[in-house]
């Protein structure tokens, strides 16, 4: 009897893996072309002719556009976190300096992404679905927050980058061991890290939206600025 049950196939989940010459092809043209006409207004037939690959190499690759648009985003918080760090890391520098600084490296990634924050445009499009790109918006941003709460930390309490012990160290590399313990406490009559942390990285978000519109053409600097005054406090 099962001989002439009707047959039905059903498409397998896959988990996107570009780590062939032509799933990076894939990948390249989708970043590109995502991020300079939007998530919706770019069909998978598009990136698949412009990388040179049958739509079946793209499926095979990703599963489907979906996969595709959170494989982008993953790749864009990649680059910019590697570029972030390695900047970070060339500058030697310490405290409130390395904080502030961010806000400049963050300056000069906007010169160069002339449509704005990609996890922003992103969100518009795709924002409140079960979209799998949510998930990458959401950790860049959350990214950025603890990085900012982490600097303040340690611009607060005086402990340079490193001086934690293992294991402690979290994004801004200031770990929360001996940070806790000294200056910059609110129990200790000083500012509050977190709260100081949480109120710069509204700074940066603000900054790039100000930025991308023109509003404020100087954005990041007025940002800074600020920053600087909240540490200062």
């Amino acid at each position: 009897m099962g001989e002439n049950m009707p047959r039905t196939t059903t498409r397998r989940r896959r988990t996107p893996n570009p780590a062939t010459p032509a799933g990076e092809r894939v990948l390249a043209v989708a970043a590109e072309l995502f991020y300079a006409h939007g998530i919706r207004a770019i069909g998978v037939d598009r990136i698949a002719d412009e990388a040179g690959v049958t739509k079946k190499t793209l499926y095979d690759r990703f599963g489907s556009k979906d996969a595709l648009v959170a494989a982008y985003l993953g790749r864009r918080e990649e680059v910019w976190q590697k570029h972030l760090h390695a900047r970070l890391a060339a500058s030697g520098t310490s405290g409130a300096e390395r904080l502030l600084l961010v806000l400049g490296i963050a300056s000069d990634w906007a010169d160069k992404n002339e449509r704005g924050c990609a996890f922003v445009n992103a969100h518009a499009e795709i924002g409140g679905t079960d979209h799998p790109g949510n998930a990458v918006i959401r950790a860049d941003k959350e990214y950025m927050l603890r990085l900012f709460v982490d600097l303040a930390r340690e611009a607060l309490s005086g402990e340079r980058p490193g001086s934690a012990g293992p294991g402690d160290a979290g994004p801004g590399g200031a770990g929360r061991g001996e940070c806790d313990a000294g200056a910059g406490r609110p129990d200790d009559g000083g500012p509050d890290p977190e709260t100081i942390g949480r109120q710069i990285h509204l700074l940066y978000e603000g900054a790039l939206t100000a930025h991308t519109t023109g509003v404020q053409p100087n954005a990041f600097a007025t940002a800074r600025s600020a920053a600087a005054a909240l540490l200062a406090r």
